[in-house]
């Protein structure tokens, strides 16, 4: 079985131009950096150049084919992602650069609407910077105060003092998946915990909707964030999704042209969902572009890629295992119900940007640094770390090459 799927994720690498080539040093590349950007397949660079070979115009205002034809495209897309994450509607997915413009849009429009002196914002200790910096921003803004979850010392969250923590809280923001240790979150539990309390809830779902299955509805999600470049689409487009009257009742975010409906020279009135948060000629040609990365994901299935990913880490955990004797330290859960595909690591003294340095020879793609976590990097007391991700396209081999890549290490430092 395990062998199946691994020849399935070679077939499915084959669909990724990017990684049939060899680097400059005539290394296999094994890309094992998808948690901070995913390859994109054959399927979305056809979409890009089709939309701009064929369908290139400005959508909603032209009558002509061609700009029917582009707004039929964009707003296909977007229907497209409304299904993917089972919202009710597609006026419930406004179209944003990134999660971090999604998360900001919330702050800026619901967030000071609806909070005061008093008011608090909880979040997590595990938090990528987009997810942490507007609430702190929000929180000197509005004067709500800001308190965390805490995580122990293998970023599994501590909740035995939750119902504490949720005490005054109006918004709860947190990331479903760790993108430094692959921590996944208790998102339901923790859902229903901060409705309970009458709170908002707000879910970064960058490193989860790329790899697995994720129902907004069923979960009760009040606002979800994703980047489009993390899922196998284009870079510069992402999405929040937000329950419609959350969203109604939100002023917008940017104002100008297309999220009005009439403009006077003593006031304005704005468009109706989902176009009011979306100003100006939208990235019309990455949105159809995250659609065809949709429909990619959904042929492949999302259910079949958790447990390649599952397997894939179970895998490389277990190959690493006998490099710890020898100074290698591997991060997050130790429970692997309750973690990712991604694995941060160090090696001994080796500092991380070494050890990716040393990779690199191999054809190895890992990230180094603090991973816009740096709070967490100092709670844990790590400058930085190396980090494996993998994704849909990764097989065995590319495991086998990190291995061997890390002996190659302990071999040049004498460890």
């Amino acid at each position: 079985m395990i062998a199946t799927r691994d020849t399935r994720a070679a077939t499915i690498a084959a669909d990724f131009p990017i990684l049939a080539q060899t680097t400059s040093r005539g290394k296999r590349l094994a890309f094992l950096d998808s948690a901070a950007s995913s390859q994109k397949p054959q399927a979305v660079i056809d979409a890009l150049v089709h939309y701009y070979t064929h369908d290139n115009a400005n959508i909603h205002r032209g009558v002509y084919e061609l700009a029917t034809r582009a707004t039929d495209a964009f707003e296909g897309a977007r229907a497209k992602v409304a299904r993917f994450i089972n919202a009710a509607e597609p006026a419930e997915i406004v179209w944003t650069r990134n999660s971090t413009e999604a998360i900001n849009l919330v702050s800026f429009t619901w967030g000071v609407t609806n909070l005061k002196p008093g008011d608090v914002i909880l979040t997590t200790e595990l938090e990528h910077h987009s997810n942490l910096v507007p609430w702190q921003l929000l929180a000197a803004k509005t004067g709500a105060e800001l308190r965390y979850i805490t995580v122990d010392a293998h970023g599994v969250h501590e909740l035995g003092d939750l119902d504490e923590k949720l005490r005054g809280v109006k918004l709860l923001a947190f990331t479903d998946v760790s993108n430094t240790l692959g921590t996944i979150a208790p998102v339901k539990m923790l859902v229903d915990a901060a409705h309970a309390v009458g709170a908002v809830v707000l879910v970064d779902g960058s490193q989860s909707v790329p790899h697995m299955k994720v129902d907004v509805r069923a979960l009760d999600i009040d606002f979800f964030v994703a980047s489009g470049h993390k899922m196998c689409g284009p870079t510069g487009i992402g999405f929040l999704y937000g329950k419609r009257s959350l969203l109604e009742a939100m002023p917008p975010f940017l104002t100008g042209g297309d999220m009005i409906r009439e403009v006077g020279y003593e006031k304005t009135s704005f468009n109706e969902l989902p176009w009011k948060f979306e100003a100006g000629t939208s990235n019309i040609a990455d949105a159809v572009g995250l659609g065809a990365a949709v429909d990619y994901l959904e042929a492949v299935g999302m259910d079949w890629i958790a447990e390649h990913e599952r397997s894939l880490t179970a895998y490389a955990l277990d190959s690493m295992e006998p490099l710890v004797a020898r100074g290698l330290a591997i991060y997050g859960p130790k429970d692997r119900a309750k973690r990712s595909g991604v694995i941060s690591f160090n090696f001994a003294d080796i500092h991380a940007h070494d050890m990716a340095s040393i990779l690199d020879t191999e054809g190895v793609c890992v990230r180094a640094g603090h991973h816009c976590t740096m709070p967490l990097m100092d709670k844990m007391g790590w400058p930085a770390t190396a980090r494996a991700s993998f994704y849909l396209y990764n097989t065995e081999q590319d495991v086998d090459q990190l291995i061997f890549g890390l002996e190659k290490a302990a071999t040049v430092f004498k460890l």
